[in-house]
């Protein structure tokens, strides 16, 4: 009986070699992504009927900056749900993205994280966070367009897009929003 509870796991852990959930970044998809959320910013009312946007949305003008740090941090989580095939805010051990916003050494105390999975390209990623059918407070769109007064003040943003033929999702995406503190 001992020799079988030793099997079961090393078996288990042969086996996981047999199933190839080698996930990988693209870089491309992420800063399509990035300039899309600008180009929505710079020109909302090009995509009011297209993202189910109402004229009267006091969407804020101004660009985000990509940043390196940021955008680390948000592949590293699409990553991160890629290889252990969940998808939420939170990983397994409970731990969020501020975990990760303050190792990575940028230094905020105001951020937002938009997560998205399943879509074959980050411009998807970007439409169906904005359309938000899901979200009854918009949190998604308020948040990547600017919408709310806490909203105007980050500007920084970094994008991870992830795809995964062997999850349970094929694509994974994070989104961070942040204001630098000085």
């Amino acid at each position: 009986m001992k020799v079988i509870s030793y099997m079961v796991p090393v078996a288990m852990l042969l086996l996981s070699f047999l199933y190839n959930n080698n996930p990988f970044i693209l870089k491309d998809e992420a800063q399509q992504a990035f300039q899309l959320i600008n180009t929505i910013r710079s020109n909302p009312e090009k995509y009011y009927q297209e993202l189910q946007l109402n004229g009267q949305l006091p969407i804020t003008k101004g660009p985000l900056r990509w940043n390196d740090t940021l955008a680390r941090v948000a592949e590293a989580k699409a990553m991160d749900m890629a290889k252990r095939n969940y998808f939420g805010h939170l990983t397994p051990e409970g731990y969020s993205i501020n975990r990760f916003i303050d190792q990575s050494g940028y230094n905020s105390l105001s951020y937002y994280e938009s997560i998205s999975s399943g879509d074959e390209l980050g411009i998807e990623a970007v439409k169906s966070l904005i359309i938000d059918k899901n979200d009854t407070n918009k949190s998604n769109r308020n948040h990547l367009l600017g919408i709310t007064k806490l909203d105007t003040s980050l500007y920084d943003i970094g994008i991870g897009f992830v795809k995964s033929d062997g999850s349970k999702y094929k694509s994974y995406t994070c989104i961070i929003l942040a204001k630098h503190n000085q």
